[in-house]
């Protein structure tokens, strides 16, 4: 009989405040950042997390973060180059957008939030239509990753007076490749490419007028340049020395305080705020003066440059020099300079590295402050204030901090956990700090501060626990009181490992100073004036087994015979627990044993090391069962599973554990030496693994500051079918990509096919169509083509029965064929089926499903159309698919005869269908107008009304005005 075992899945991911892979987003309230391939929601104020954004199954992390101006929507990038439009209101996908092939570095949406930019590493620039739901075009120019994208809002009267096709503007895209270029949207190519700094472009930033943009570079320069609208409005134009028109020309260069990578550079969207991040821990924020402070500031330069030339004059007794001052004068007079506008006002200092920062979008804080938001790389959230420019000069403006949010998470990478007896309590440890967390709601119920801890254990009784550190102490800590009950000096070199004697009575630890100690519990009172108070634990030390090597690892077998202990020189030994007599010495790993754990019959010892290897021994003879290559990294933790108490009398489990720096957590079956489950999620090394004592999850901690469960469920998982699924999805994954190379020519791919000739090729157009294969437009196209043969071969029955009644081949009594029992289950014509089929493909991924059909499908597909069409079913969608066909099959539907028949009937049925649409959205567009014209005429009225009894004006004119004079009032009230 096949052995089933029981599928482990992830059920809880916490410990995360904010990951350091994207930017952050910051209302004034709630505080949107990213959390590994989640998005967290805090309420920064209260240090609350409000919501988690979370779709299962999908694990990429997310690289970028944008609100929408229609606040419910924000656009989230992530690493493997998707984007999706969550809504803030439901937390739930929107739409999902596949093009790039590399994580997603920047975002842009335009004012109205109907278009969305997205640049990638790929370097190619996307634009995306959010109401279509669909992808308009790609732009490629860049040679580098694309580091910042905005929308350039063009003039009035550039745009044509009958616009055709997108929508006008302009973008501006900066890269590492150095280049800041432009794009016009209504030709889709760059009109001007701008060499903007002699490194990298990290960061790029608009001001709200959108005539000034600041770029920032890897150097720690910060440039200004000024866009020439008037130049924009006329477009590509020849100058009159024979060159084109250029639209963004430089201005100056400011001078920071620092000289490091320029990283950000933002606008504050309605204070007169500059804000850069170019050192590690600090934000500098320029004010930017009004004129009148300018032109007071200028006055004063020239009175001083007089004072100066009049010094100049008495002593030399020159004439010509009082002239050059005037000029000078009349030229400071004339000309702004930027670095009169732009003064440095106050550095925001973080406690930790600054990821990303960003203003607040609404007004908070009132009396004129402003406030900052400061994600940090170190899993921390911070918000300080901005004092609004004081009168006078005696006291220089400070920054201070209003908000933190860095409780529910580690500052650094989580080392060490472990469970309490009951399953209830979890303890985690990194360098700084320890942390209990409820497992029922995996809140953080305790923070206590501790050196580097490298090892843990919970004592008997689960009041205490023990933490090893990197300084040779061990530490314990009273969880009720959240106090350090006591500090021993165990060691003199890192403790690596602790462990409690299966009888409770003592622990052993095991260090780099080739030490392995024993130790005895002691029960003293809390508080020596009350004797009944409660007894903690204190340890005293019993006696020293020196080793030849440092000790890596210490484990009792749960019988209580037996000690293993795991030395630097990649050997484990093995000693009688109460006489320290030597037994076995397991030896075959070539490098150190990091981690080992006895099964609960201790019949088996398993020892993972640093040379990827897990090898399973038998612990009567030393023997080794089997030495099995576990990971692609080094192999960090391992641990048997506890046999699960829902199963009563089960046999002891030999199903073990095992974590990696390769991110992976792998679960084994001892017995039989197979790899059981592989477990995806963590993005960085996994330190730390723990076991649950009842055999219900497992629990590990990684250096991408998470700590994730993974919990036993009720699904049989059986070893074939798992192998079959992992082959399945390498192969779906596999065509994808064959799908997906980079736009390559018909016929590159041929064995004799010139490499170099696909490549100039591939590089020739700027803009192209938007298209990415991916297993669920694989799935949707062929879903479709099943529709279609379902459906051909449904008709192809009537119209035989049909033809053979015409003829009078058949009796009067003979019954037509039998509906197909997916027609009659859904209740459907063929025609309506095909429909109902491509109407459940998502609009995002609809065009790349129908890119799958072979051309004998679409001429299939352009007869149902034809039908839709005439039916005016789904009149929206019949007509994109059409176009796109059309678009795409281009030239077979020009080249086939057969085509024509089915094209006519088809543009006539179509016609007649857009027709009546048009018809009805007019006749309804001219009813609301009516109904707001009605609206208006009846406020009029109530302001006649209100207004006759007061001995004013009341002509419909002045109504009018003052209803006008309202409405700007209230817009005024709701911007402050």
């Amino acid at each position: 009989m096949v052995q089933s075992y029981l599928r482990h899945g992830p059920t809880e991911a916490f410990g995360i405040v904010c990951s350091s892979s994207s930017n952050s987003h910051y209302d004034g309230k709630l505080a949107y950042v990213p959390a590994l391939e989640d998005v967290l929601v805090w309420d920064v104020k209260r240090g609350q997390m409000l919501s988690m954004w979370h779709e299962t199954g999908h694990r990429a992390e997310v690289t970028c973060i944008l609100r929408s101006p229609q606040k419910d929507v924000f656009a989230v990038g992530y690493a493997d180059g998707s984007i999706r439009l969550w809504s803030a209101s439901s937390n739930s996908v929107i739409a999902t957008f596949n093009g790039h092939k590399k994580s997603v570095t920047a975002l842009a949406f335009d004012e109205s939030g109907t278009r969305l930019a997205s640049g990638s590493q790929d370097t190619d620039l996307i634009l995306w239509d959010v109401v279509g739901e669909a992808g308009l075009y790609r732009l490629r120019g860049h040679r580098d990753q694309i580091t910042a994208i905005r929308f350039v809002r063009p003039l009035a009267e550039s745009a044509p007076s009958s616009s055709t096709g997108t929508a006008p503007g302009f973008l501006l895209t900066t890269s590492k490749d150095t280049f800041l270029k432009v794009w016009d949207l209504q030709t889709q190519h760059c009109i001007q490419t701008v060499v903007a700094h002699r490194s990298e472009v990290w960061t790029m930033d608009l001001n709200p007028e959108q005539d000034l943009v600041f770029t920032g570079s890897g150097e720690g320069e910060l440039k200004a340049w000024k866009i020439d609208h008037e130049a924009l409005a006329q477009g590509l134009r020849e100058t009159d020395t024979g060159g084109v028109t250029k639209f963004v020309h430089p201005a100056s260069a400011l001078p920071l305080a620092s000289s490091h990578r320029v990283a950000q550079i933002s606008f504050h969207p309605h204070k007169p705020y500059l804000a850069v991040q170019s050192h590690d821990k600090s934000v500098e924020v320029f004010r930017i003066r009004t004129e009148d402070e300018v032109k007071k500031k200028q006055a004063r330069r020239r009175r001083r440059a007089k004072e100066k030339e009049l010094e100049k004059k008495n002593k030399k007794k020159g004439e010509d020099a009082p002239a050059d001052v005037h000029n000078e004068a009349e030229q400071d007079e004339k000309d702004v300079e930027l670095a009169d506008l732009f003064t440095p006002y106050l550095i925001v200092r973080a406690s930790g590295k600054v990821r990303s920062f960003g203003f607040g979008d609404e007004e908070a804080g009132g009396k004129g402050n402003a406030q900052l938001f400061v994600a940090l790389a170190n899993n921390a959230l911070e918000v300080y204030n901005i004092p609004p420019p004081a009168k006078t000069k005696d006291t220089p403006p400070e920054a201070t901090r209003l908000f933190s949010v860095d409780l529910p998470g580690h500052r650094t990478d989580v080392r060490t956990l472990c469970l309490s007896s009951d399953d209830a309590l979890l303890a985690s440890a990194s360098n700084g700090s320890l942390k209990i967390w409820n497992m029922k709601t995996t809140a953080c119920i305790r923070t206590m501060d501790c050196g580097y801890a490298i090892c843990s254990t919970f004592l008997p009784g689960d009041r205490q626990i023990a933490v090893g550190t990197k300084s040779g102490e061990i530490l314990i800590y009273d969880i009720a009181s959240s106090s350090l009950v006591d500090t021993v000096q165990a060691h003199t070199a890192t403790v690596w490992s602790i462990h409690v004697r299966p009888d409770e009575q003592g622990l052993v630890s095991g260090s780099a100073d080739k030490d392995v100690k024993f130790w005895e519990f002691e029960k003293k009172p809390a508080n020596g004036d009350n004797p009944r108070s409660t007894s903690l634990l204190t340890l005293v030390h019993i006696r020293t087994l020196k080793m030849t090597d440092d000790v890596l690892s210490v484990r009792y077998s749960p019988n209580g015979k037996l000690l293993a202990v795991a030395l630097l020189d990649s050997t484990v030994k093995v000693f009688y627990q109460d006489t320290l007599k030597f037994f076995l010495s397991l030896y075959g790993h070539k490098l150190p044993v990091l981690a080992m754990d006895i099964s609960a019959d201790s019949k088996l010892i398993v020892t993972c090391s640093a040379d990827k290897n897990v090898k399973i021994w038998g612990l009567d003879f030393g023997d080794c069962h089997k030495s099995l290559f576990a990971h692609d990294e080094s192999v960090m933790q391992v641990a048997f599973e506890r046999t699960d108490t829902r199963e009563g009398d089960a046999k002891v489990s030999h199903c073990f554990w095992t974590v990696g720096k390769d991110k992976m957590v792998k679960y084994w079956d001892g017995d039989k030496f197979e790899n059981i489950q592989k477990l995806e999620g963590h993005h960085g090394e996994v330190w730390a693994l723990a076991v649950s004592h009842h055999g219900k999850f497992v629990v590990t901690g990684s250096h991408d500051k998470s700590i994730r469960v993974w919990e036993k469920l009720d699904e049989p998982l059986f070893l074939e079918e798992e192998r079959e699924r992992e082959l399945e999805a390498l192969y779906e994954t596999g065509i994808a990509d064959a799908l997906n190379r980079a736009d390559a020519p018909m016929g590159s791919g041929a064995a004799d096919a010139d490499p170099n000739d696909a490549a100039a090729a591939s590089t020739g157009a700027e803009a192209s169509a938007v298209t990415k294969q991916t297993t669920e437009t694989l799935m949707a196209g062929e879903r479709i083509m099943e529709a279609l043969e379902l459906a051909d071969g449904e008709l192809a029955a009537q119209r035989e029965y049909l033809e053979a009644r015409a003829k009078g081949g058949l009796a009067e009594s003979v019954a037509p064929p039998p509906r197909h029992p997916v027609l009659a289950a859904y209740d459907l014509e063929p025609e309506g089926y095909v429909l109902h089929v491509v109407e459940r493909v998502p609009a995002t991924a609809l065009y790349d499903a129908l890119l799958v059909l072979p051309f004998g499908k679409v001429v299939s597909l352009m007869g149902h159309l034809n039908v839709w069409a005439q039916k005016e079913w789904n009149i929206v969608l019949t007509s994109r698919i059409i176009f796109f066909l059309l678009k795409t099959h281009h030239h077979q539907i020009v080249a086939n005869r057969v085509m024509r028949t089915a094209l006519i009937p088809l543009r006539r049925h179509l016609r007649a269908g857009l027709r009546r649409q048009k018809d009805a959205l007019g006749y309804n567009l001219a009813a609301l107008r009516f109904l707001q014209r009605q609206t208006d005429a009846r406020r009029t009225a109530e302001f006649f009304e209100a207004e006759a009894g007061r001995a004013e004006d009341v002509s419909e004119e002045a109504v009018r005005a003052r209803i006008a004079e309202g409405r700007k009032r209230k817009r005024v009230s709701i911007k402050a």
